[in-house]
């Protein structure tokens, strides 16, 4: 990989997945109980170390990051800064919307690299790897003490093997770039199964969260999980563009309903144990997924 393309790849990463991995550890940090204040200052922790991690990558990617990737919508949405509001308000965890800011004023494709610039952004990775070997713990130890009857938590046992997983991909890429220059950790299937699974346990997540009177949309959350079940199962056998095509399908669908529940959940009009910053979070993932398609 040239020195520009590990560059622009590694920045992209952490503005995708470094938003991610912030907005998990407060996920987290709201659904721990009181005689769990440990484990919340330790997510309090996490979140505030990938918020810094973000700003310097967003300091770092200003006219580097590909047109693609800031038009995806998965680095952040319309929705995103009022989500944060909001979800600072709810939960009494603070969240530094600034970021955000700057993030929608990024711009793309500059042709030149300043000298610099590589060994800043090696640091960064190397920063990242060691907030994501503490992070992945924090959520195995969590996992087992919910597994174990140990503690409870507002999160589902499959929502802390789901975040498990999506912060040791993104370990895996960063790994893969420091060893070989190049995040190709997986074939297209495969990325397509791994998200595929993510799509579908977003529907049973959401079908879960949704208030008992909100049946109609508990219906449509039902039909994406068992429509992305269906794909999955067949990932393994199918032709790669067949599948590309049947899943880019779905989740177009998928993110303009996820795109209403978040509107809805911004506004109050939908009942639901779900934080609207989730709402923002998982619309992002499905930009991000339809990204990876279209490529």
């Amino acid at each position: 990989m040239h020195t520009s393309d590990y560059i622009a790849t590694s920045l992209e990463l952490h503005l995708f997945f470094g938003r991610i991995m912030k907005e998990h550890s407060l996920f987290l940090e709201a659904g721990y109980t009181p005689v769990n204040a440990d484990f919340g200052a330790k997510a309090e922790h996490y979140k505030n170390e990938f918020e810094r991690l973000l700003n310097k990558a967003v300091t770092l990617a200003d006219g580097i990051i590909s047109e693609n990737v800031l038009a995806s919508g998965e680095i952040v949405t319309e929705f995103t800064k009022a989500a944060e509001r909001q979800t600072e308000m709810l939960t009494g965890i603070h969240i530094d919307s600034s970021i955000t800011e700057r993030e929608h004023r990024l711009t793309c494709c500059s042709p030149t690299v300043r000298p610099d610039m590589y060994i800043r952004v090696k640091s960064l990775n190397i920063i990242a790897l060691r907030l994501l070997n503490g992070l992945i713990s924090l959520k195995e130890e969590t996992l087992e003490q919910v597994k174990s009857c140990q503690m409870f938590t507002m999160n589902y046992p499959l929502l802390i093997e789901h975040i498990i997983r999506e912060a040791k991909l993104y370990r895996q890429y960063l790994r893969n770039l420091e060893e070989s220059g190049t995040v190709g950790v997986q074939s297209m299937k495969e990325a397509e199964c791994f998200w595929n699974q993510i799509m579908m346990e977003h529907a049973m997540f959401i079908r879960g969260l949704l208030d008992p009177s909100e049946a109609e949309l508990i219906k449509s959350a039902d039909g994406f999980a068992k429509d992305y079940a269906a794909l999955l199962q067949g990932c393994n056998n199918a032709q790669d563009m067949v599948l590309a095509a049947q899943s880019r399908a779905e989740t177009l669908k998928f993110r303009d309903f996820k795109t209403a529940g978040t509107k809805g959940i911004e506004s109050c009009q939908i009942r639901s144990l779900i934080l609207p910053l989730l709402a923002d979070h998982v619309l992002r993932e499905a930009d991000h997924f339809l990204r990876i398609l279209g490529e």
